[in-house]
């Protein structure tokens, strides 16, 4: 037993054994500093990601939610990445060849990639929807032609529920157009039709009137940005002349601010007596028609006549 030992001592190479461990604990060691040096990257990335969102205004929760996932991402994407690099290079030190293991991970990472390439897909949208800020929870979007509010939003899917409460799901790869109504600011464009008989220089004036009382309003004043804007007259409708405009709000609150301003112009207008055109039609009554009995006759009467001739 003690030459069994004595002959596995000599046999072993303890000089290129000690070299082979203090490798492997150096590329230990460094794949621990990257790991480091990544945490303290994504703080700092953290950092000017909540600074960036929150010069555009945005809710501190949204602000959180969205740099949480994106830096959780980045991260676990990275980790993986050093450690499997970590150990294909320990294999490497040990003496294995990794070759034949690339080309299986090769082989498999084929294999999954067709698989669940339209899963692949959709992440990658994902994660450039919410890296680029393009779309947030609590917007208004047309998603695809569908609007609703933006319910839930991940790496895969879009969760919008429209006016009647119906939900709809949309996968991040599927989405070809997406428009967002709430970002950063909004605004309510409204079309208001008058009668032709209407001077339009007092329509617009009075049209400004009303939007001024609204920015002096304690309650809607605050949702208006800047001064609203009268275009004037944008077109000849049919029975009608169209003044065009826009009033500039904050997120989500055109509507409500639209549906104040169309209450207050209709008591403007019939303040001012100015008409509101509305569809109608004139009837114009002719000559008396003889009674069906007497047209009858009438017609064979004629046609004797016109027979008995020459």
């Amino acid at each position: 037993m003690q030459a069994l030992l004595t002959d596995i001592q000599t046999g072993i190479d303890w000089q290129s054994l000690a070299l082979t461990a203090v490798r492997i604990l150096f590329v230990l060691l460094l794949a621990w500093a990257a790991m480091r040096l990544l945490r303290r990257l994504l703080i700092g990335l953290e950092g000017r990601l909540v600074k960036r969102y929150a010069v555009e205004n945005e809710p501190p929760t949204e602000t959180a939610k969205r740099v949480e996932t994106l830096t959780k991402l980045i991260r676990q994407a990275v980790r993986l990445a050093i450690i499997v690099i970590a150990t294909l290079v320990v294999f490497g030190q040990l003496g294995l060849e990794i070759g034949p293991l690339l080309a299986s991970v090769g082989v498999l990472g084929l294999a999954v990639g067709f698989g669940a390439q339209n899963l692949v897909r959709d992440v990658i949208s994902g994660f450039f929807f919410i890296l680029e800020n393009q779309v947030r929870v609590g917007d208004v979007a047309i998603v695809n032609g569908v609007g609703g509010l933006v319910e839930r939003l991940n790496f895969r899917t879009i969760v919008l529920r429209d006016l009647s409460g119906v939900v709809h799901v949309f996968p991040n790869g599927t989405i070809t157009n997406i428009s967002n109504l709430t970002q950063e600011w909004s605004a309510y464009v409204f079309d208001i039709g008058v009668a032709y008989k209407e001077d339009t220089d007092r329509v617009v004036a009075v049209l400004q009137e009303v939007l001024l009382g609204m920015q002096q309003d304690a309650r809607f004043g605050p949702l208006i940005l800047g001064d609203a804007e009268v275009f004037g007259v944008d077109k000849f409708d049919s029975s009608a002349v169209i003044i065009k405009g826009r009033i500039k709000t904050r997120p989500i609150r055109q509507w409500e601010v639209g549906r104040e301003f169309l209450r207050r112009v209709k008591q403007a207008f019939d303040r001012e007596g100015i008409e509101i055109p509305f569809p109608h039609r004139t009837l114009y009554v002719g000559e008396k028609s003889k009674p069906f009995e007497v047209q009858l006759i009438e017609r064979l009467q004629g046609d004797r006549a016109g027979s008995a001739g020459p």
